[in-house]
């Protein structure tokens, strides 16, 4: 078109920015912006905002800001472009202050608003505030999109509400392939391991064709389930539907096996890949090794990851802890000191419970809440309790090297523990208790909730940085395999 000196005008540049977007162009897409200027078109609603759109997919977040303030008239796309290269990039609070600004000037949302503002709600495990843009999806009628869809069966099973998830599904008329893989993963990680391989079989009969995503969920239920046979089964599968496994699909399959101590056979998996194996691959393998105790083959692994260069702090700490848990001290504090080496600092484990408008975050030891002596109260009447009833502190899961007295106090206060105090001494006794962590709750604290819930009569859902449990009279929804 340019070679035949035809020019481009309002209706031709959106739809090349929105290519460059799709492509993740950023280098094409900046080429596209440098001609709209030399056409004048830089103050078209439509071309400006299609520019925003592009900049914020490709992750040029300041880029689109400039381009957005600059703007002398907006429209539901640049708002949109705005908000979900916020919550793409994890800058949640901007993202939901650009979608409140919106409200405030009453412009009419579209359904990849909505989508992206629930998202954001999801990840941030903000219910309330999630449930009230539900009821405005509701209102507008978005509560019928797929893409919305999604997004509130992301946003209820990651709030540990799976109920309401099913709900959303259930409810809807038409699905797409992003509603199943939602409900199927949403399924997988509250342990509604069964419910996850039927709504395989129901999509399949449907004629709605599996993605590699798909596939995925379905690996990650059979993973924390111990299902190995039909984890390979599923594996297979994919070479039927002309699905080519990536990386992703071989960790998952690697996990699958380590998970159930199965090392050699995860070992043969990963020295017989088509494609070179990655951190994630390796990952997996290390939290087998990890959660068996398997210090050797741990360190096999470590060597291993160290020659594929730099790797995140996880891979590093995540050897740290084997070496310390089997009580070799030195070789942990060799892992930590190559941490600091490389500047990289280990992620704080942190738990958090909404209540209302607010989130009380607490770590390891917290002193700094409003409520710290009813809380600690609390864990002192629970603790009488639940030793009455048998339950034993385990200290193997303090990772340092100190005295028993010293590691029985630091086990007894980690945030989860906190957390669920403060969620007992909140809510009423009917409501359950939600804990979210960032990081994988550790066996002690496992324990100990399953006798905090039979002691206390009270449901507690704790979601980690992998699934959810879901503790009810002394029990876990997991069955202690995770």
């Amino acid at each position: 078109m340019l070679v035949n000196n035809i020019k481009p005008d309002d209706h031709i540049f959106p739809s090349a920015t929105k290519s460059c977007a799709i492509l993740g162009r950023f280098d094409l897409g900046q080429s596209i912006h440098c001609l709209v200027l030399k056409t004048g078109y830089e103050t078209d609603v439509f071309v400006a905002s299609s520019l925003v759109d592009m900049y914020g997919k490709c992750g040029k977040i300041k880029v689109a800001r400039r381009l957005f303030d600059e703007m002398p008239e907006r429209n539901v796309v640049s708002w949109s472009g705005m908000i979900y290269g916020y919550a793409q990039l994890g800058e949640y609070g901007e993202a939901l202050m650009l979608f409140k600004q919106a409200l405030y000037k009453r412009l009419d949302m579209n359904d990849f608003t909505f989508s992206s503002v629930v998202q954001v709600c999801a990840n941030w495990t903000l219910l309330q505030l999630g449930k009230q843009i539900h009821g405005l999806c509701f209102k507008t009628n978005y509560d019928l999109s797929s893409f919305v869809g999604s997004s509130l069966i992301s946003l209820y099973s990651k709030c540990g509400v799976i109920k309401g998830a099913y709900r959303v599904f259930d409810e809807a008329s038409l699905k797409n392939l992003g509603m199943w893989n939602a409900m199927m993963i949403a399924c997988a990680q509250h342990s509604h391991t069964e419910k996850t391989f039927d709504l395989f079989k129901r999509m399949e009969g449907l004629g709605v064709k599996p993605n590699f995503i798909t596939f995925l969920c379905v690996l990650y239920a059979c993973s924390h389930a111990g299902f190995v046979k039909k984890g390979q089964h599923y594996f297979e599968l994919m070479k039927e539907y002309g699905i080519e496994p990536g990386d992703q699909h071989y960790a998952s399959l690697v996990d699958l096996f380590s998970r159930a101590g199965k090392f050699q056979e995860a070992l043969s998996i990963i020295r017989e890949m088509p494609i070179q194996p990655t951190e994630s691959v390796w990952g997996a393998f290390l939290t087998g090794c990890r959660i068996h105790g398997n210090t050797e083959l741990a360190a096999y692994a470590a060597d291993r990851i160290f020659e594929l260069g730099p790797v995140s702090s996880g891979l590093h700490v995540l050897l740290s802890n084997a070496y310390a848990a089997a009580g070799r001290y030195e070789d942990a504090a060799k892992a930590r000191k190559m941490l600091r080496d490389l500047g990289i600092k280990k992620e704080t484990g942190l738990s958090w419970v909404e209540e209302g408008n607010k989130v009380h975050t607490f770590a390891a030891g917290d002193r700094s809440h409003a409520k710290t002596k009813e809380i600690y109260q609390k864990l002192e009447e629970l603790g009488d309790e639940m030793e009455r009833a048998g339950y034993i502190a385990d200290t193997s899961f303090v990772l340092r090297e100190v005295d028993g007295e010293e590691k029985n106090q630091t086990i007894r206060y980690h945030s989860e523990k906190l957390a669920v105090a403060f969620g007992l001494i909140t809510f009423p006794p009917d409501r359950p208790v939600r804990v979210m962590k960032n990081l994988r709750i550790c066996g002690d604290c496992h324990t100990a909730i399953k006798f905090m819930s039979k002691c206390s009569g009270r449901v507690i859902i704790m979601r980690d940085n992998n699934r959810f449990h879901h503790f009810e009279g002394g029990k876990c929804s997991c069955g202690d395999y995770w």
